[in-house]
């Protein structure tokens, strides 16, 4: 950042420094390298507007006339409506960070209306991707190889929860086994139970391809933590080809297993894609939309429009899972 001639260099100093300390808290909490280069982009943009006026770069001065006027700034400075929002998000997010870390008393960023979002349209997985990825997984899950069996397990249980639990990234990376709900009965559906950081924990019903695949994996799992001598409550962990790391997976290292599969697959499948394909498939059931929202954790003014006028081209269906599942096994017990 520039310096201007009427701006202290301690303040800016200061200023940079406390948005370092937030970096470095969202590069601990997993955040990927593309999404901290975002942060630094909108971040620089409100320095900017700071500089203008010395008098505004003490972060514990502003206040709500100051950051209405960085909104005023943002109306003219961009003109699309993600680009304002995108900016303001980022902002309040620091200033959440430095209440938590006492360095201010209030957050005045909340006091900002942000713009409204514009809602691409849905890009899901496709079935085709679906069936080749779920078979890859199940083949890799018969290797004689112990870890790439029990990664192949865990990747099985991933895409299980996203596909058929419409669960982010940010759900699965500290998921607890204890989490995990199985059914009592064969009318009942296994569930997980899915706990947000600021909200209320809910309850979303799971594919029935659930349970068997995830009996498995933890049978395996346990017999490797023994081995490893490892104790850790998280459903998912992060390891290497010979052994298990820690427990819990980030939602960078869940983003690298995608990688590694449109990359080896040729896929063209992420995690948000496999979660759109998720509501696609709600809706062709006729599951409410108060139940899709509240699974999907939006808030009920959330809008599904995007996905209704989309829905006559997608066709989804999960039998395959159970059915790819039951076939390998068999074939996996015939051949031994």
């Amino acid at each position: 950042m520039n310096n201007s001639k009427n701006a202290p260099d301690s303040q800016i100093k200061e200023l940079l420094e406390h948005q370092q300390e937030f970096f470095n808290t969202l590069r601990s909490k997993g955040r990927s390298a593309n999404t901290l280069k975002n942060y630094r982009t909108d971040l620089q943009c409100f320095n900017n507007f700071l500089l203008k006026e010395s008098s505004r770069l003490k972060v514990e001065d502003l206040s709500i006339p100051h950051v209405k006027e960085y909104g005023d700034y943002l109306q003219t400075k961009y003109n699309s409506d993600n680009s304002r929002r995108r900016r303001v998000q980022a902002l309040r997010l620091f200033f959440d960070f430095l209440v938590e870390t006492k360095v201010v008393g209030s957050n005045p960023v909340r006091k900002i209306p942000t713009s409204p979002k514009f809602l691409d349209r849905p890009r899901p997985a496709t079935m085709v991707d679906l069936k080749t990825l779920w078979q890859y997984l199940l083949e890799e899950g018969h290797s004689r190889h112990k870890m790439t069996k029990l990664l192949a397990r865990r990747n099985q249980v991933m895409v299980l929860l996203i596909f058929t639990g419409g669960l982010k990234v940010s759900d699965l990376s500290q998921l607890k086994v204890k989490q995990i709900i199985l059914p009592k009965n064969e009318e009942d559906s296994p569930k997980v139970i899915v706990k947000p950081p600021k909200r209320d924990p809910y309850t979303v019903p799971l594919g029935q391809a659930f349970v068997p695949v995830f009996e498995e994996y933890l049978q395996l799992l346990r017999q490797q933590q023994k081995e490893q001598g490892l104790d850790f409550s998280e459903l998912l962990f992060n390891a290497n080809p010979y052994r298990i790391l820690s427990g819990g997976l980030s939602p960078r290292g869940i983003e690298v297993i995608f990688e590694d599969w449109r990359e080896r697959l040729m896929l063209d499948i992420t995690a948000k894609s496999l979660r759109q394909a998720c509501v696609f498939h709600w809706l062709q059931k006729n599951q409410k939309d108060g139940l899709i929202k509240e699974w999907m954790g939006v808030a009920p003014s959330y809008s599904l429009k995007l996905y209704k006028d989309h829905l006559s081209s997608q066709v989804y269906d999960d039998s395959f899972l159970l059915e790819l599942y039951f076939h390998y096994t068999k074939h996996n017990y015939e051949r031994s």
